[in-house]
């Protein structure tokens, strides 16, 4: 079964990732606050993108009722981003202590667009952190409980 992340969550990473490289591309201080933003950023966007999200793309699928056995191919994406909830946390505090810096930059160089981008971003994390991340955590133990349950009865 293909998990594929739900399209107005693409469409805020793609724009996020469009803002931030642009941002690199500038010469001094808020270049080089953007280019480390974006080091740290990848490897966590591709997280997300392997593991963390795509699991969402079940939610109205499940609200409308109903687990099928295919539903269990999320399981070993829920149960790695449970095991690496911790981590990525401690990126998250890593990108937002870069996203500040990023921030001043910005507001020394008379640049409000990277600021806002910088408080977007980070706002974004926080939707990650309190809503995405437990959904989707919660989405398999609501499909592992389910198919459990199925076998149980059978």
């Amino acid at each position: 079964m293909k998990f594929e992340i739900p399209k107005p969550l693409q469409a805020e990473h793609e724009e996020l990732h469009a803002t931030l490289v642009t941002a690199t591309k500038l010469a001094g201080p808020v270049g080089e606050a953007a280019r480390e933003v974006a080091r740290l950023l990848h490897p966590h966007f591709v997280n997300e993108e392997d593991f963390a999200l795509p699991p969402l793309a079940l939610l109205s699928e499940l609200a409308r009722g109903g687990v099928t056995p295919e539903m269990a191919e999320v399981l070993p994406m829920t149960r790695r981003l449970k095991a690496e909830l911790p981590k990525m946390l401690a990126e998250h505090r890593q990108i937002a202590g870069a996203l500040e810096k990023l921030r001043a930059a910005a507001r020394a160089a008379g640049r409000p667009e990277y600021e806002r981008f910088a408080a977007a971003l980070m706002l974004h994390a926080q939707t990650e952190e309190r809503v995405l991340y437990p959904a989707a955590i919660l989405i398999g133990e609501h499909v592992a409980s389910s198919l459990n349950e199925a076998i149980a009865t059978h």
